[in-house]
């Protein structure tokens, strides 16, 4: 896992993350693993979201801010 990442992994608090993010270079996959990270997805992504299968495609400039406002929500985030 390379550096930039680290701030991405789990806390620790929740048993089961919410969401998956997966570094593909250039993009990132958020994947959302439980109802309330699909709700989070509806409520705060742009309608017209890239995704790929269940995956919200995000440029890699907005993954950090997009991982930050998950957890603001209490949310658990694992790379």
């Amino acid at each position: 896992m390379s550096s930039h990442l680290d701030s991405f992994a789990a806390s620790g608090s929740s048993p089961t993350p919410d969401f998956l993010v997966e570094n593909h270079g250039s993009i990132f996959l958020l994947q959302p693993l439980t109802p309330a990270a699909e709700s989070w997805i509806e409520e705060f992504l742009p309608q017209y979201r890239i995704t790929f299968g269940s995956a919200v495609v995000v440029e890699y400039r907005y993954i950090a801010d997009i991982v930050e406002g998950i957890r603001n929500d209490g949310l658990a985030v694992q790379s």
